[in-house]
C-alpha cells in the first residue's frame, strides 16, 4: 500500500527541511542538555523538570519522524508549470465574494501548508476544491459547511 502523496509549494518545503534541520541539530541537544541537569539534581521519580524535558524530547522525535515521512511523499508543485490560465494548486487567485461584496486573495496549497487566517487554503478543502480547474471570469457556487458560496474569478496571480 503507498503512501499518500503530500503536495508541497517549493516554499513549504524549503520551510519544513529548515524546521526538520533545527530539530534535529538544535532542539535536540538542547533537549539533551535539559534532560543532563535534571538528571544531576538527584531522584529521578519526583523530578518534574526531567519529567518535562522528557515529554518534550518525545514530541521533537515525533515531530522529526512525521516530517521524515512527509518530506519522503511529498509532491513539489513547480511555479514554472502553473498556468495563468486555470486554477491549480500552488495558484494565487483573486475573488470576488459575492455575499459580502468584497474582494479577497487566496493561495491553493497542498493540505500541509494550509493556513486560512493567512489566506493559504488547501486543495481538499470546500473551496479550495471547489475553485480548480476554473478560469478568470467564471463564476463558482461552492458547497460549504455554512451553505453554497458564490465567488466570481477575477484574476489568477501565479
Amino acid at each position: 500500500m503507498s503512501e499518500k502523496k503530500v503536495v508541497l509549494t517549493y516554499e513549504g518545503l524549503k520551510q519544513r527541511e529548515e524546521e526538520l534541520e533545527n530539530l534535529k541539530t538544535v532542539r535536540r541537544k538542547e533537549v539533551a542538555e535539559k534532560i543532563k541537569e535534571a538528571r544531576g539534581q538527584g531522584d529521578l521519580s519526583e523530578n518534574a523538570e526531567y519529567d518535562a524535558a522528557k515529554e518534550e524530547q518525545a514530541e521533537i522525535e515525533s515531530r522529526i519522524v512525521f516530517l521524515e515521512k512527509m518530506l519522503r511523499n511529498a509532491e513539489v508543485i513547480d511555479d514554472d508549470d502553473l498556468s495563468k490560465d486555470v486554477i491549480s494548486v500552488g495558484c494565487k487567485v483573486r475573488l470576488y465574494d459575492k455575499e459580502f461584496e468584497e474582494e479577497v486573495e487566496y493561495t491553493i496549497v497542498g493540505s500541509a501548508e494550509a493556513d486560512p487566517m493567512e489566506g493559504r487554503i488547501s486543495n481538499e478543502s470546500p473551496v479550495g476544491m471547489g475553485l480548480l480547474g476554473h478560469h478568470v471570469g467564471e463564476t463558482v457556487a461552492i458547497e460549504a459547511p455554512d451553505g453554497v458560496v458564490e465567488f466570481e474569478i477575477l484574476d489568477i496571480v501565479q
